[in-house]
């Protein structure tokens, strides 16, 4: 046996995707599901229903006056879309001054923090704040996470992340004042992805190469469905306390996994662990009902030789910048991530800002996911990375300055806004796998790393460019608009990887793809009939976190 390809050779008596892929595989999304309810939860957890000014002597806590009466429409002006103004009043002589009390509309919110602690107004901050503490806590857990599940395992650090995400949601629910909340919300954004990150990598280092595709997209889907539950348990309970608690438990449906799911082979080889590698095999043989068997004592002296490989690899992230093509490459990929992130969340937490039921247009958020991964599914793999991305991002970014020009809160711009979301999302779910497959394997997970790293820093900085709304409802929109048109144009200058040989060295990676650009080769088909395609050798993965 060919010492390089012994790992290869042992993963490949497996196949693509059998029954033990399958089983483990189910186990992993269960990840993506609770990633999603956890990141978005602030959507009804602190939703902000529509509001105006408390009116002394008419309103008191026992009573709020009809919106329509004649009373309050003497006290509150009316605002430019032709609605109460949600935060000036009428003081003496008629002149206009801050509100120092607010009555809620209760038609779809009774509880929720944004009405406990009156994120409106002068406060929109305070919410603003408590989202971007989440995803700053996403940024350190895909750095400190990413380093342990290297270093302590893929499982470990999936079960562990599995129950300080029902400790700290939980913990967020019980908080009293709200400088505690905001710092329980990072420690639950460090945990939050924390399964969704090490189950990512488990399953592409167990399914085989024509498999990952749907599998990376079916993890997608199974956040999009977290999105949807978050709506419908948001429907059913209207109580906040509860409501966080409720998504909190499900973190619950992750920690069974430390005695169903198995380390990753890869891992355990790349450790020197070959004895429980190669028993992980066996036993996932003997559940395909494979006739293929492995030599253990063959395979484990083998096993240091490609540790050693692994070990002498010594590029970095340093190495993305050293080189033109490859710092074009690493600039535009980041913008990528950057551009799809801000989209996509943006209009997933504004959500409550539309027209319309909040709960049915939350759940339509991820209902109209759905559609865009079929399309992927479908496509990617016959039209090409490049080409779908750019084409994906830049209707996204049409669609968001659509938005801008339709009436505000009118039906249409709704649509539109669900229109740019099913394209941001089908883009967003490409990212991943075609930044892995434009970088060289030696500095693959950092290149990946550096852009997941660029989508948590633009998720974080989503809700204060929203509070830029204040200034004019248009802007964040226009933001979020030009920013996928940008990145979507700008990947017409990246390489297409479809049926391409991946670059191996730093050296094969500032060769790969010059002189190809959409503009050259537009079609993802080969620029060269010369090159062939070779398997592909996958190193065991440096994670960070990717939607997360």
């Amino acid at each position: 046996m060919d010492k390089e390809h012994a790992l290869e050779e042992m993963m490949g008596k497996l196949g693509d995707f059998g029954r033990y892929q399958g089983f483990q595989f189910f186990l992993h999304i269960l990840a993506a599901l609770t990633a999603g309810l956890h990141m978005l939860s602030l959507v009804t957890v602190a939703a902000v229903p529509e509001h105006r000014c408390a009116i002394k002597g008419v309103d008191s806590p026992n009573h709020t006056e009809l919106w329509i009466s004649e009373l309050v429409t003497k006290a509150i002006p009316i605002n430019i879309h032709g609605k109460l103004d949600s935060c000036k009043i009428y003081g003496e002589n008629n002149t206009l001054v801050d509100c120092e009390s607010w009555v809620y509309n209760n038609n779809y919110f009774t509880s929720s923090r944004g009405i406990e602690w009156d994120f409106v107004c002068s406060r929109r901050w305070m919410g603003a704040a408590a989202q971007t503490a989440y995803m700053f806590g996403v940024i350190v857990g895909s750095i400190v996470l990413g380093r342990l599940c290297d270093k302590i395992g893929r499982k470990t650090v999936f079960v562990w992340s599995g129950i300080l995400q029902l400790i700290f949601g939980a913990s967020v629910a019980f908080a009293t004042d709200y400088y505690t909340f905001v710092a329980l919300r990072f420690l639950y954004g460090i945990f939050g992805s924390g399964s969704y990150m090490a189950g990512f990598v488990l399953t592409m280092e167990l399914v085989g190469p024509s498999r990952r595709t749907v599998c990376g997209v079916t993890f997608q889907i199974m956040f999009a469905l977290g999105f949807m539950a978050l709506a419908a348990w948001g429907y059913l309970i209207d109580n906040r306390f509860y409501l966080q608690i409720i998504y909190a438990a499900h973190a619950a449906i992750l920690l069974p996994h430390w005695f169903l799911m198995d380390e990753s082979p890869r891992w355990l080889w790349s450790q020197g662990r070959a004895r429980e590698s190669v028993a992980i095999i066996e036993k996932a043989l003997k559940m395909n009902r494979s006739t293929e068997t492995v030599e253990t004592s063959v395979l484990v002296s083998q096993c240091k030789v490609t540790c050693a490989k692994y070990s002498d690899d010594r590029a970095g992230t340093c190495d993305l910048f050293k080189t033109p093509n490859m710092l074009k490459k690493t600039l535009i990929i980041c913008g990528c991530w950057f551009a799809n992130s801000v989209v996509y969340y943006g209009l997933s937490l504004n959500t409550g800002k539309l027209n319309g039921n909040p709960y049915f247009l939350t759940f339509l958020m991820g209902v109209v996911e759905m559609p865009s991964y079929v399309i992927i599914m479908y496509f990617l793999d016959r039209v090409g990375h490049r080409a779908l991305i750019s084409v994906m991002m830049l209707l996204g970014g049409v669609s968001c300055l659509v938005v801008v020009a339709l009436p505000h809160g009118s039906h249409a711009a709704t649509g539109v806004v669900l229109v740019g979301k099913l394209f941001i999302s089908g883009s967003y779910s490409i990212i991943y796998k075609y930044s892995a497959e434009l970088f060289p394997t030696v500095v693959r997970s950092s290149g990946v790393g550096l852009g997941s790293m660029s989508a948590s820093v633009s998720g974080a900085l989503t809700p204060l460019i929203s509070l830029l709304d204040s200034l004019n409802p248009k802007i964040p929109t226009i933001i979020f608009g030009f920013l996928a048109l940008l990145s979507g144009f700008s990947t017409f200058f990246l390489p297409e990887t479809m049926g391409r040989t991946l670059p191996q060295s730093i050296e094969d990676g500032e060769k790969f793809g010059v002189g190809d650009t959409c503009f050259t080769n537009c079609s993802g088909r080969r620029m060269s009939n010369t090159s062939i395609d070779l398997p592909e050798t996958m190193i065991p993965l440096d994670i960070t976190v990717k939607k997360s």
